[in-house]
């Protein structure tokens, strides 16, 4: 019995000694520069920039970011998408007869198709927060879409590279994005941008947050083996997208329920065509998204 009591007044006293030893270190901890988080949400459909990335069925999208109390941060984000396959003629065993030229991938080879069904994003940059309420972020954006493309003929992969600004207001953000080269498929578009304006605003005490976003995608430069005598140029392709959003924290998730609206043109005789997948649907149209999401 004595020695049982000794054991566990030697326990209790290296338990006292090992908390005692932790705590700088959980103070260290605490103030650490370094911060790491995850992310991960299910989506009844994945939506850039208005545009449908998976014919209208569901995502499974996750990311992790790094930020350093400096205001330098990094981070990757992944999603399944469909787009580029189900967009391109060069689809094996297409759902509708296909002739040369198809949307994406004239001209037409009937052994070659495209293919990607995962979007794999890099970025990197610097923000901060000025004159109170004012912050501003610029950064780098890599966009990745692994895949098969054996029949690209007028279009590029649509691996993207971006370079962006941002400055807010509260909760008004303006964000300009620019393009450095080939842009989601479309080649010679060096100088393509995107534009937008958006806001995140608190709905009183009741914990609902109201969003609000319009963006301009304004595409650039010539691709002439695409557009031949046409008269178009790249920004035919041009157009605006609208989005509102009501977001609330509930049981440790974000519930998210979107509507959006662009005003590109799916039945355009010359580059409507680009806006329709080869299953009929525009992918502009006017859609609506459930979401669920944990950060962590």
């Amino acid at each position: 019995k004595g020695s049982m009591m000794m054991s566990k007044h030697k326990t209790l006293a290296v338990g006292l000694a090992v908390s005692a030893l932790a705590l700088p270190f959980a103070a260290a901890a605490a103030d650490s520069p370094h911060t790491l988080t995850g992310n991960v949400g299910i989506f009844s459909q994945y939506i850039f920039r208005g545009l449908t990335q998976t014919n209208e069925k569901p995502a499974l999208q996750g990311g992790l970011d790094y930020s350093h109390s400096s205001g330098f941060y990094a981070g990757t984000w992944l999603s399944n998408i469909s787009w580029f396959t189900d967009q391109n003629a060069g689809t094996l065993a297409a759902p509708v007869p296909l002739g040369s030229p198809g949307p994406v991938g004239a001209p037409y080879t009937p052994t070659g198709s495209n293919s990607a069904s995962l979007e794999w994003d890099a970025y990197l940059g610097f923000k901060g927060a000025f004159a109170g309420d004012w912050s501003y972020d610029v950064g780098y954006l890599h966009y990745e879409y692994p895949g098969t493309y054996d029949n690209l003929g007028f279009f590029a992969k649509p691996n993207t590279n971006e370079l962006y600004g941002a400055i807010g207001w509260k909760w008004v953000t303006a964000k300009y994005s620019h393009s450095l080269g080939d842009t989601f498929g479309m080649k010679d578009a060096e100088g393509t941008y995107y534009l937008d304006l958006s806001a995140a605003i608190p709905l009183g005490d009741s914990g609902f947050t109201l969003g609000l976003h319009a963006g301009k995608q304004k595409y650039k430069g010539t691709n002439t083996a695409l557009w031949g005598a046409s008269g178009c140029t790249n920004d035919c392709l041009s157009y605006t997208d609208y989005k509102i959003s009501i977001n609330k924290e509930y049981v440790g998730l974000n519930w998210g329920l979107a509507f959006t609206s662009t005003d590109a043109d799916a039945t355009h005789p010359v580059f409507g065509a680009l806006y329709q997948n080869v299953y009929g649907k525009n992918i502009g149209r006017s859609q609506a998204v459930v979401s669920v999401q944990k950060t962590f």
